[in-house]
């Protein structure tokens, strides 16, 4: 009930409906608790500045677990459960610290409630999912599944307010066509992730956890503009899953539609488009330009042939009214011939 992996809560003997109720209210929670849109504020890994130590801190941290609902998931979710508990420690950080000083920066963390660990789905959660891991296998942990491969990863978010005094906000240009597809206004808190590519020793995981805490609280670091994906709301998500399963049950036709639509949160699609949408434009105008000239060069031509033959009728017609008509050129109808005499002869 509280987790998968996690040993079933057991009580003996005779119950009513008020002690049912008890044991739903305290065992109601799990004990690594998932990040969603309604318990992100809670869990403080929340892009809007809400932290659990308070709103007079400045940096604090939230170590997720994300993947596709899968055994691998399930496998590193107890892992992490395992980590929280040795953090933990029951409240006796001193015997924690004795024991692996290394692990000192995470166990101060977590008490001051600076550190919060909780798992994401990566399939409902895809666009978050694949903003903060952002890499060439993240196919492996966000979004549907597309093979038999499901990697469960840890990675930890950093989270640092930004000063109120200055203004992050990226001011919009309107000669850039991304600045006016994307949101401009930038979140109030700046953040960094950090991957880990470890084994699932227990041990190991504090150490790098401790050691991300520590250089995240004493380097100084510029903040940064950025504007983090939204969780999805249970309720669309859960309309989404179930209407996805009736079309991708239908056919394969569909099936890539839906893989399709899950692959536009890719950063690389936009770019690709735009030169695609460039290339395009250019072709069809250097097709119109050469049209257009070949047409005006054939009219040209044509108007060309039409003038000559009426330049030379123009030319010959105007040279033979130049010499006046002679009585030799026609023959009259009733014209004779003369016989020539003698005296002409000689």
């Amino acid at each position: 009930m509280k987790d998968p992996g996690v040993q079933p809560v057991v009580y003996q003997g005779s119950t009513n409906s008020s002690m049912f109720i008890d044991i739903m209210e305290k065992n109601k929670h799990h004990v690594l608790p998932q990040l969603r849109n309604a318990t992100s504020m809670e869990l403080g890994c929340d892009v809007q500045g809400y932290s659990r130590a308070g709103i007079d801190t400045k940096i604090w941290y939230c170590a997720l677990i994300a993947g596709r609902p899968s055994q691998e998931l399930n496998k590193m979710r107890e892992t992490m459960r395992r980590v929280q508990e040795t953090l933990s420690g029951n409240g006796m950080i001193d015997d924690i610290v004795d024991q692996d000083p290394l692990s000192a920066p995470a166990a101060l963390a977590h008490e001051q409630k600076r550190l919060t660990f909780a798992w994401l789905d990566g399939e409902a959660q895809h666009r978050y999912c694949f903003f903060h891991i952002h890499s060439e296998d993240s196919y492996e942990t966000c979004g549907p599944r597309r093979g038999m491969t499901d990697v469960a990863r840890l990675f930890v978010v950093r989270y640092e307010m930004n000063p109120k005094d200055e203004k992050l906000d990226t001011p919009k240009q309107t000669n850039n066509i991304f600045n006016a597809l994307h949101h401009t206004e930038s979140d109030p808190v700046s953040t960094l992730v950090a991957k880990y590519n470890g084994s699932t020793d227990t041990s190991e995981i504090i150490r790098w956890i401790s050691q991300i805490i520590k250089d995240g609280d004493s380097r100084e670091i510029p903040p940064f503009k950025t504007k983090a994906p939204e969780l999805v709301p249970e309720d669309s998500s859960h309309i989404w899953s179930k209407s996805s399963k009736k079309f991708i049950s239908s056919g394969k036709n569909v099936k890539s539609w839906s893989s399709l639509s899950n692959q536009i949160g890719d950063p690389r699609i936009g770019p690709s488009l735009l030169l695609a949408a460039l290339m395009s434009f250019g072709l069809i105008w250097l097709n119109r330009s050469r049209s257009t000239q070949s047409s005006s060069q054939n009219e040209a031509n044509q108007i060309k042939d039409e003038d000559k033959p009426s330049r030379r009728s123009r030319s010959r017609s105007g040279a033979n009214q130049l010499f006046p008509p002679s009585i030799t050129d026609s023959e009259p109808k009733d014209a004779q011939q003369l016989p020539l005499s003698d005296s002409d002869s000689e």
